[in-house]
């Protein structure tokens, strides 16, 4: 069985992708023939990158307590989340060919409860930051101080109001296990002075805003963060991506 240790050490070794993305054609085997909008596109490259050099979780450890937790907020973004669990061996490629249908597993927003490695069923908009504080609560009350919580927004997603809750409580409480993940596409109806980044370093918690299709630059957002404090990365894409 792969142990979190070996899944540790693999991520970091792990050397930078050479151009070749082998979750474009998974993609595309979900998709046949429908339109995939900017919700998909946008957030490919950060869910490869998580699962490809930073999640300390494999198909093994699922269900391994000190397992790194990822939730997807986005939920809307659900085809290229599957396509990346089906590389990393999560969930069979045949599952890919139905998603969506009446018996398939995979359905238009991740189920936690059918889809091997999900960690939370996503639907309306602005739950998952409240989702993520609260498992990194519950991670730090059990002693599991080395596991992380990454959580993917999307920037039109900080318009609801449960998020600037969670980004308080988060930045009064200290949690230095969480990272959030902004994608940001310019899709917001409000925007933030400054950028979305100085949403959340207001409320204490570090920030770095980097490109959203830079793998390399990615990683080293994604895993810099050291301190008392959470954190959350900024992956800026092309407008309307």
């Amino acid at each position: 069985m792969t142990t979190l240790a070996t899944t540790a050490r693999v991520a970091e070794a792990a050397a930078p992708l050479d151009g070749r993305s082998p979750v474009a054609p998974l993609l595309e085997r979900i998709r046949a023939g429908r339109v995939f909008g900017a919700n998909v596109h946008s957030t490919v490259d950060v869910l490869w990158v998580l699962y490809d050099r930073v999640l300390r979780i494999t198909p093994d450890t699922v269900d391994d307590p000190a397992r790194d937790r990822f939730l997807l907020s986005k939920g809307h973004a659900v085809a290229g989340y599957y396509a990346v669990l089906a590389a990393k061996g999560f969930v069979p490629l045949d599952w890919l060919d139905d998603q969506g249908g009446p018996d398939s597993r995979l359905g238009d927003h991740p189920d936690r409860t059918l889809v091997p490695g999900v960690e939370i069923g996503s639907g309306s908009l602005g739950h998952g930051l409240g989702l993520a504080v609260g498992t990194a609560l519950g991670l730090r009350a059990q002693g599991l101080l080395d596991t992380r919580v990454y959580v993917l927004l999307g920037d039109a997603e900080l318009d609801e109001g449960s998020n600037h809750e969670a980004i308080a409580y988060a930045g009064a409480t200290g949690l230095p296990n969480l990272t959030a993940i902004v994608v940001d596409n310019s899709s917001a109806t409000h925007g933030w002075p400054g950028g979305v980044a100085t949403r959340f370093t207001v409320n204490g918690w570090t920030a770095a805003t980097v490109d959203g299709r830079d793998h390399d630059t990615l990683h080293t957002a994604l895993t810099g963060h050291h301190g008392p404090r959470p954190h959350v990365v900024v992956a800026v894409v092309e407008s309307g991506e």
